[in-house]
């Protein structure tokens, strides 16, 4: 997660008809002329003071993210234990979930961890990396796709090659269904698989996904975790009767207040969900560079 940084202000020469400066200033009074000398000069300080604001403010983020580093990591391993979290919370984005299809869903059930990390000089850009146990969709145990911002102000963008296993490829097996066009929901390219995204780096400038994992579900995943959908019964309980539910000690057998009811039946308690180990091997996965 980082900081929005003030911008360097560029100037431009403001647009005068085709008149050149000095006529400008040839039509201008000797006072009206010194007040805009003196107003350039303030101008130029206050570039300087936004470009020192800039490089202070990429400090203070540089530390705070090694801050924050270890409290990424210990909740890494808490998620570690809720069952099916990851694809959770991406069902329940509203954006992300128009981007997923049926298959997508199972592939992704097999996802257990997501990471983001900021490059150490921030602006330079950000990684995305996806964690996979072992499933039969493809080989890779860890899916990464990387964004760079050059000393030109060229956005580019490299991934992971997918290694699908014979004839589980769902960026080809996942075309727009008759009767559907691309647009129409959870519709978003001819290959409209999530894992088209992948291997699509074209306009770069607007990788709305990767910015939405960056800057909105990866600050706070726990959120959409929990966030009601249809009615589900565990949405809408709070985190400690989730934990009650889970260890099996949750569970208040009714009370019969109302005397003209009979027969009322107890509530089902729900059993508490082993989590998967997070088998983290190499990742040492060739790069494909746009």
């Amino acid at each position: 997660m980082s900081t929005q940084v003030p911008a360097k202000v560029r100037k431009e020469e403001p647009k005068n008809n085709g008149q050149k400066k000095e006529e400008i200033e040839g039509e201008l009074s000797n006072d009206t002329q010194e007040a805009i000398r003196e107003i350039d000069n303030v101008q130029s300080e206050i570039d300087e003071l936004n470009e020192k604001a800039s490089e202070d403010i990429l400090h203070v983020e540089q530390k705070y993210n090694k801050l924050r580093q270890p409290h990424f990591e210990r909740r890494a391993k808490l998620i570690e234990k809720i069952q099916n979290f990851w694809v959770t919370v991406f069902l329940n984005h509203p954006q992300v979930s128009m981007l997923l299809n049926e298959d997508d869903e199972e592939a992704l059930l097999y996802m257990t961890k997501v990471e983001v990390q900021e490059f150490e000089d921030i602006k330079s850009g950000y990684r995305i990396k996806l964690h996979f146990t072992q499933n039969p969709y493809f080989e890779n145990d860890v899916i990464c796709k990387e964004f760079h911002l050059n000393d030109t102000g060229d956005p580019t963008s490299k991934s992971t090659p997918i290694r699908w296993k014979p004839g589980k490829d769902l960026t080809k097996l996942n075309k727009v269904p008759p009767g559907l066009k691309p647009g129409d929901k959870r519709q978003h390219t001819e290959n409209e698989s999530f894992f088209s995204w992948f291997t699509d780096h074209s306009e770069m400038g607007a990788d709305e996904l990767g910015e939405v994992v960056k800057e909105d579900i990866w600050p706070n995943p726990l959120q959409y975790y929990m966030m009601p959908t249809g009615g589900d019964r565990e949405s809408d309980l709070g985190l400690d009767e989730l934990d009650d539910i889970e260890s099996g000690e949750g569970e208040d057998d009714e009370d019969d207040d109302d005397e003209d009811e009979e027969g009322g039946d107890d509530p089902e308690g729900d059993d508490g969900d082993d989590g998967e180990d997070v088998d983290e091997e190499g990742e040492g996965e060739d790069e494909e560079e746009n």
